[in-house]
C-alpha cells in the first residue's frame, strides 16, 4: 500500500513539472508545430468541404400541392414535421453534420398557379420521406432542381433567433393561416417584370451533446446572474442599514437609552442575501425537451429586373416575419452604422450566403435553436384559411381576335387591371345569374363578339332584342359583316322582312326521322306531352308528321320544293279527309295501315290538342310568316359549320316565342347531332347564347337545354345561358348546367339566388361577399389550363372599352342589307299569302297525274348537306 501511494505521488509530481516546463517547450517549439498543424487543419477543413458539397450535389425536390379544402389539425402538421426530422437524418454515415438538413422552400416568381410555392428538398437517401405526407389533401410530386437565372437586383438576408434563448416564439393559431402574411407579401410579385422572392427555412436536429452544452451553458449563466443579484441586493441591505443607524433618531435612542439596556449597544448587521434558486425547466425554456428540437436556418432572398421592386419584396417579407415575435423573435442578422449595413447583402459576407443558399449547407452565423411546434405555421403547404390570389400566369389576358372568351376586369394582387379571359377550347358550358340591370347581358354580348372575331360560331338568343343593338356597331365591322344572319321575329314594324323556315323541310338534305323527332320533341317539351298526359296526341303529331316528311321528300325528289308541306298541314291532314286520301296514296303500305285503323277509331277530341296549339301559331303574325312558306334559307347545321353569327330576336317571353325558340333549338340539338359525319378536327365550335333562360325554359325530362348540355359537347357545341334565379330552372335543366359547367358567375343578389353558385366554390366565397358585390361586378370561376380558377371578383366589360378599335357605326345600313339577303328575308304579308296557299299547292302536287312517282324505296342514311343561305 506504501508503495502504491509512493508511485502515484511520483506520477503527480512528474506530472506537475511536465506542465511547468510546457510553456517553455511550447516557446520553442512552436514555430514547427504551427507549421505542422496549420497544413492539417486547413486539410482537414478542404476534406469536410468537399464531403459537403458531394453529399448535398444528391439532393431532390418535391412539390406539395394541396386542395382548396386542405385543412390539417395539429396532429396531422406533427406528423409531418416528424417525418421531415427523420429526412433531415438521412445520408451518408460520414457526411458532415453541416450536409444533413431538409429545406422547405417558399417560393414567388408569378409563374406558378398561387403566388407561392411549396417544396421539400433532402438528400436522395430520404427521397421515400419525402414524397409520402400524412396530409390526405395534399399532392406530391418530384419536380427538378431550381436554376433562377441572374437579375439585374438581388436582395438577401438571413433570420436568427433573438431575445431570451429559452422563451417559445408567439404562438400563431391555425386560422387564419400563418403564411397569410408571407403569401400578402410576395402576392405584387411579376413575371413580366423579372421578380422572385423565395424563403427557405433549413431544419436539422440538434446533437446532444450540444444541446447538454447549451443546457449547462444556460444554468451556469443563470446561477451567475443570481449571484449578481443576490450580491447586489446584499449591497443594498448593507447600505440601507448603515443609513438606518447613522441617522439622527437611531442615535438619539442610543443617547437616551435606559441603564437596563445599555449591556445591549453596538451596530445592527445587515443579513446576506441567499441566491434565488435556479429553476432549471424554466432557464432552459424550449431546450428542456429532446423531442421536436431543430437548428434553424431561415435565409431570404428577393431579385428582380426592375429597380425598388426587390427592396420592396424583402421589406414585406421581413414585415411577416414578425407574426412570430414575442419574448424571442426573428430578426434580420446585421447591424446598421449610418449608412452602413452589416449584413447578409454586403459583399464580404454575400458569396458565403450564396454558398449556403446554393450548395443547402446549415452553418448560420448564430445559433438559432426552436421546437417544432413553434414552426407549425411553416411546417405546411397553404391551408384552406390562406387567401391565394390568382397570379397573371395561370389568368390569361384577352387579346382582340384571340381564342379566348372576356370574363371581366381583374385587379390582380400586383397593382395591374387586366381583362381576363378563359380559353375558348375549355369555355364548354357556362351559367351566369344575377339581379336584372346588373350586366350579364352586357357580358353576354362581349363574350359573343370575342367568340365571333375568334373565328368560332355564335348563336345568341335575345328574348327583348336589346342587345342587338349593342352589337349591332361592332358586328358591322368588315371582318364580321358577311357572317351575319340576323333573325328579326319581333314583329314590330309591320313593314320589316322575316325569314322563312320550313319545320318539315328536305331540301336541305335532312334526314326524314330527325326532322320528325326534333319537331315532335320541340312540341313536347313546350306543351308537356308524354305518354302519361298525352298519348293519343302526341301518337297522331307524330304519324301527321311522318307521313307529311315523306310526301316533302317526294316533291323535293321530283325537283318541286315549293310544293312541300309545312307544320301547318297537319291540320288539313287532320280535318280534310280528301287532302288526308292525297297524301295517304303517296305513303307505303305499312305506314298507310295505321291511318286505316287505329285513326279512325279515335274519336274527334284526340285531335284537339294537337290542333289548339296549331291554330295559335297561325294566328300569330311571325309565327304565321316564319314556319308556313315551303321553303327558306335557315340552316342550322350550315350555320354550325360556315361559323355564322346567328341574332335571333324575339318579341317577348310568351308560349308563342317559347315554341319558335324550342323549334328553333331542337333543330339546333338535331344538327348538332348531324355532326358525326364529320372528323372530329373538322367539327368547328358554335356557341349558343340563351339571354332569360327563366322565360324559355319550359323543358321537362329530356328538356332541349339539357340533351344540349349532355350530348353535344363532342360535335363541337357550346352553351352558354342567362337567368336570374336558378330555382326558377326545371331542377333537370338546372342540374345538367350545375354539373357540365366550365364557368359559373354571379353578380349581387339574395342569399338564396346567390347560395346556389355559392354551393358550387364549396365556402371559398361567401354568400355575404358576394350578396355584397356592387353594381356591374361579378364573381365568378372559369377553367383554365385544365383547372378551375377562382372564384375571384371581376367587373364586368363594356363593348365599347373592349371592341373599340372594330366598332363601325356608319356600316349598320350595310350589315342590315347583307343579313337580309342572307336569311332571304321577305315582307310579312308575301310571307302570309304564301301561308295561305299552301294547302292547295301541296294537294295539286299529290293529286296531278304527272307527278304520281312510284312506290317510294326505303330511305338510305346521307350526309346532311350543308348548303347555307343562299
Amino acid at each position: 500500500m506504501t508503495g502504491l501511494t509512493t508511485g502515484l505521488v511520483r506520477l503527480f509530481v512528474r506530472f506537475t513539472l511536465w506542465l511547468l516546463h510546457l510553456p517553455a517547450w511550447l516557446a520553442v517549439h512552436g514555430l514547427l508545430l504551427t507549421l505542422i498543424g496549420l497544413p492539417l487543419i486547413a486539410g482537414g477543413l478542404v476534406w469536410r468541404e468537399w464531403l459537403t458539397r458531394r453529399v448535398l450535389a444528391e439532393r431532390v425536390r418535391y412539390t406539395l400541392t394541396p386542395t382548396r379544402s386542405f385543412d390539417p389539425c395539429q396532429e396531422e402538421i406533427w406528423r409531418g414535421a416528424a417525418v421531415l426530422l427523420r429526412a433531415a437524418r438521412s445520408g451518408p454515415w460520414w457526411a458532415p453534420a453541416r450536409s444533413k438538413s431538409v429545406r422547405i422552400r417558399l417560393r414567388a416568381d408569378g409563374t406558378g398557379e398561387t403566388p407561392l410555392a411549396y417544396s421539400l428538398e433532402g438528400h436522395t437517401s430520404a427521397r421515400h420521406l419525402l414524397s409520402t405526407t400524412p396530409y390526405g389533401q395534399v399532392t406530391v410530386e418530384r419536380c427538378r432542381p431550381i436554376r433562377d437565372r441572374e437579375r439585374e437586383h438581388t436582395l438577401r438576408a438571413q433570420f436568427v433567433l433573438r431575445g431570451d434563448p429559452g422563451a417559445p416564439l408567439r404562438e400563431v393559431p391555425l386560422q387564419p393561416d400563418p403564411l397569410q402574411p408571407i403569401v400578402d407579401a410576395v402576392a405584387h410579385v411579376r413575371a413580366d417584370l423579372g421578380d422572385l422572392a423565395e424563403v427557405i427555412v433549413d431544419l436539422q436536429p440538434v446533437p446532444t451533446w450540444r444541446l447538454r452544452l447549451k443546457r449547462w451553458h444556460l444554468a451556469a449563466t443563470a446561477r451567475a446572474r443570481a449571484q449578481r443579484e443576490a450580491r447586489k441586493a446584499t449591497r443594498r441591505a448593507i447600505a440601507d442599514t448603515d443609513a438606518i443607524e447613522d441617522s439622527l433618531v437611531v442615535q438619539l435612542a442610543h443617547l437616551l437609552d435606559f441603564a437596563g439596556h445599555r449591556g445591549h449597544g453596538g451596530r445592527r448587521m445587515a443579513m446576506t442575501v441567499r441566491p434565488r434558486p435556479v429553476d432549471a425547466a424554466q432557464v432552459w425554456g424550449r431546450l428542456g425537451d429532446d423531442v421536436g428540437l431543430v437548428r434553424l436556418q431561415l435565409l431570404v432572398r428577393c431579385a428582380s429586373d426592375v429597380k425598388g421592386r426587390a427592396e420592396r419584396s424583402l421589406k414585406a417579407l421581413t414585415a411577416a416575419m414578425d407574426v412570430f415575435a414575442g419574448r424571442s423573435r426573428l430578426r434580420v442578422d446585421g447591424t446598421r452604422l449610418g449608412p452602413w449595413q452589416w449584413s447578409a447583402n454586403h459583399p464580404l459576407r454575400r458569396r458565403g450566403f450564396d454558398r449556403r443558399w446554393t450548395t443547402g449547407q446549415v452553418a448560420p452565423r448564430a445559433d438559432s435553436w426552436l421546437n417544432i411546434s413553434e414552426l407549425s405555421g411553416l411546417l405546411k403547404p397553404p391551408t384552406v384559411h390562406c387567401r391565394q390570389p390568382l397570379t397573371a400566369a395561370v389568368l390569361p389576358a384577352y387579346e382582340l381576335g384571340a381564342p379566348l372568351m372576356p370574363q371581366g376586369w381583374y385587379h390582380g394582387p400586383d397593382g395591374v387591371t387586366r381583362l381576363i379571359a378563359s380559353p375558348l377550347e375549355e369555355t364548354l358550358f357556362s351559367v351566369s345569374v344575377g339581379k336584372s340591370f346588373y350586366g350579364k347581358t352586357t357580358r353576354a354580348v362581349v363574350q359573343a363578339l370575342a367568340v365571333a372575331l375568334a373565328g368560332d360560331g355564335v348563336f345568341f338568343v335575345d328574348p327583348h332584342a336589346d342587345s342587338w343593338d349593342a352589337a349591332a356597331p361592332y358586328l358591322a365591322h368588315e371582318s364580321l359583316r358577311d357572317r351575319v344572319w340576323r333573325i328579326d321575329l319581333t314583329g314590330r314594324d309591320t313593314g320589316s322582312r322575316l325569314p322563312s323556315w320550313n319545320l318539315l323541310g328536305m331540301d336541305a338534305g335532312q334526314r326524314g326521322d330527325e326532322v320528325v323527332r326534333a319537331a315532335v320533341d320541340s312540341f313536347s317539351i313546350v306543351l308537356g306531352w308524354d305518354d302519361h298526359t298525352a298519348p293519343r296526341a302526341t301518337t297522331v303529331f307524330f304519324k301527321a308528321l311522318q307521313a307529311l316528311v315523306e310526301v316533302n321528300r317526294q316533291a323535293v325528289a321530283a325537283g318541286k320544293p315549293a310544293a312541300q308541306a309545312t307544320v301547318f298541314q297537319v291540320r288539313t291532314l287532320l280535318t280534310d279527309p280528301t287532302f288526308r286520301e292525297a297524301v295517304l296514296d303517296k305513303l307505303p303500305d305499312k305506314a298507310r295501315a295505321w291511318w286505316s285503323t287505329t285513326f279512325t277509331a279515335y274519336g274527334d277530341d284526340a285531335f284537339a290538342p294537337v290542333l289548339n296549339p296549331l291554330d295559335r301559331l297561325a294566328a300569330d303574325p311571325v309565327a304565321h310568316a316564319l314556319l308556313g312558306a315551303p321553303t327558306g334559307k335557315w340552316n342550322a347545321r350550315a350555320a354550325m359549320d360556315k361559323r355564322r353569327i346567328v341574332w335571333l330576336c324575339l318579341g317577348g317571353t310568351g308560349p308563342t316565342q317559347r315554341l319558335m325558340v324550342n323549334l328553333l333549338m331542337r333543330d339546333v340539338f338535331r344538327a348538332g347531332l348531324s355532326r358525326g359525319d364529320l372528323p372530329e378536327k373538322k367539327r368547328k365550335p358554335f356557341h349558343v347564347f340563351m339571354d332569360e333562360l327563366i322565360s324559355l325554359d319550359q323543358a321537362g325530362t329530356g328538356s332541349t337545354i339539357a340533351d344540349i348540355t349532355e350530348q353535344l359537347r363532342k360535335f363541337g357545341i357550346r352553351l352558354h345561358v342567362l337567368a336570374q334565379l336558378l330555382e326558377r330552372i326545371n331542377p333537370a335543366t338546372r342540374a345538367s348546367l350545375l354539373q357540365n359547367a366550365s364557368a359559373l358567375s354571379t353578380t349581387s343578389g339574395s342569399t338564396d339566388s346567390v347560395g346556389a353558385i355559392t354551393e358550387q366554390w364549396h365556402g371559398a366565397l361567401s354568400i355575404r361577399q358576394v350578396a355584397e358585390l356592387p353594381r356591374y361586378h361579378h364573381a365568378l370561376s372559369f377553367t383554365a389550363g385544365g383547372k378551375q380558377r377562382g372564384p375571384l371578383t371581376v367587373r364586368g366589360p363594356q363593348p365599347a372599352e373592349v371592341f373599340g378599335a372594330i366598332k363601325s357605326s356608319k356600316h349598320l345600313g350595310e350589315l342590315t342589307q347583307t343579313s337580309i339577303q342572307a336569311v332571304g328575308a321577305r315582307t310579312a304579308t308575301y310571307l302570309h299569302k304564301l301561308a295561305d296557299q299552301q294547302d292547295a299547292a301541296v294537294l295539286a302536287f299529290l293529286t296531278s297525274p304527272a307527278d304520281r312517282t312510284p312506290p317510294p324505296r326505303p330511305e338510305r342514311p346521307h350526309p346532311a348537306r350543308t348548303t347555307e343561305f343562299q
